[in-house]
């Protein structure tokens, strides 16, 4: 483990430290453990603080984690996904599996639906896109000249969950054929779980309807 991911262990495990308790733990001079601290800080992932004053000048420096460090330390929420999505078809059975996925489904309508303009059929497939990628799938929306959309997602932040219950992905096409409406065909031409390198989706006018 580098110097820089054991500061920001110790600083996790405290409120705050100063430079200088750090150098004294580490063995390091002030001047190396500051240039550490510097380097976190301009990553975001450490902040300086004000410590209450014990006499005269200026209050000491201190240092802790900010909300982004977050990233550094392990974190098992897709394992977590994977368990409960197995305790549920465990418990309770594929029904209730599929009650919940239907309720996701539900809900992703709703928030996708009241997002989507009331444009061209690319735009809305760029808002779509848009509404992906800040749920980190890296999606893109191109055009083909031929009025037909690809919704391309390089990435699948659920790839985990969606190996466990493949309704996962199921859903997620019914989603976008829902908000995109029944003017328009959803195909997936690509599939991450199926070993393609992303996922995307060909959205097609119907013929003789205007989108």
């Amino acid at each position: 483990m580098d110097t820089k991911h054991r500061l920001l262990e110790r600083l996790k495990r405290a409120t705050s430290a100063s430079a200088t308790e750090l150098a004294d733990e580490f063995g390091f001079t002030d001047t190396a453990i500051r240039q550490h601290l510097e380097a976190l800080e301009r990553a975001g992932l450490v902040e300086r603080v004000s410590t209450a004053p014990s006499g005269r000048g200026r209050p000491p420096l201190a240092w802790r984690v900010t909300p982004a460090s977050a990233d550094a330390f392990p974190d098992r929420h897709a394992d977590l996904t994977v368990e409960l999505i197995d305790a549920v078809r465990t418990q309770l059975g594929d029904d209730a599996l599929q009650s919940v996925l239907n309720a996701r489904s539900a809900r992703q309508k709703t928030s996708y639906a009241s997002e989507l303009r009331r444009g061209t059929l690319l735009e809305k497939v760029q808002d779509l896109a848009r509404l992906r990628s800040a749920e980190g799938y890296l999606a893109e929306a191109h055009n083909t000249g031929d009025g037909s959309v690809i919704l391309v997602e390089h990435h699948c932040p659920i790839a985990g969950a969606a190996r466990t219950c493949g309704g996962l992905c199921s859903s997620e096409l019914d989603v976008f054929r829902s908000v995109l409406g029944p003017k328009v065909t959803v195909q997936r031409r690509q599939h991450l779980l199926a070993g393609d390198p992303r996922c995307d989706y060909t959205i097609t006018p119907i013929a003789g309807t205007p989108t």
